[in-house]
């Protein structure tokens, strides 16, 4: 086990918790985070780009002229593919498949080189709690600027979901909040910095180590 301390929401030390050393303090592999951020941008890509066939292409469906004769060179639609407004020969397709299959422990166990991550670079905060009574901005950022993480990017993660504190950081970019079993890897590291309740800890075991 792990000791980390948790703060109040002035920035004051108020005890300490213990952390899993099967979360918290496991070998860093990147190749493996990477290979789960790769799949969650694939799984989370939409096909957009597609080129119409032959089969697609409105018209042509007389013979531009017939099959002898003519000096030319024979044809069956001015919709074929060398035909200027035809259809296209391998182009793009909106059937195409992006999906990358991964395995959920490899996910799971991804998500635990982040949070070990975060935790030896000190960019991981554990607070007693984090409820909000209203939803005003400006009482978060108090928040982060009693914890010293006021102008950094930060995730925020409490064991529920909390509207007020979700409506409290939406309009500010560089913050976000998330329950702790909808953590991922992507997230976590596009924000620098991880905030944890002590709640949100004990649901991170109860939910990915079960």
């Amino acid at each position: 086990m792990i000791k980390e301390k948790i703060y109040n929401l002035e920035g004051k030390e108020v005890g300490e918790i213990e952390l899993d050393s099967k979360i918290f303090d496991i070998k860093i592999r990147p190749s493996v985070i990477q290979q789960v951020v790769e799949a969650y941008l694939a799984n989370r890509r939409s096909t957009i780009s597609h080129a119409k066939t032959i089969s697609e292409v409105r018209g042509g469906g007389k013979k531009p002229w017939k099959q002898k004769g003519t000096g030319r060179a024979r044809q069956g639609s001015i919709r074929s593919n060398q035909w200027k407004g035809g259809g296209v020969v391998f182009g793009p397709s909106k059937d195409q498949n992006f999906e990358k299959k991964i395995n959920q422990k490899v996910k799971t166990k991804a998500l635990f080189m982040v949070l070990t991550d975060k935790l030896q670079n000190q960019r991981l905060k554990i607070v007693e709690s984090l409820d909000m009574t209203d939803k005003k901005t400006k009482n978060i950022l108090s928040i982060l600027k009693n914890l010293e993480l006021n102008d950094k990017k930060i995730l925020i993660s409490k064991d529920i979901k909390d509207d007020n504190l979700k409506d409290s950081t939406k309009n500010l970019k560089i913050i976000k909040f998330l329950p702790a079993d909808s953590l991922n890897v992507y997230t976590m590291l596009k924000y620098e910095y991880l905030i944890l309740t002590k709640e949100a800890v004990n649901k991170i075991s109860k939910h990915f180590l079960k």
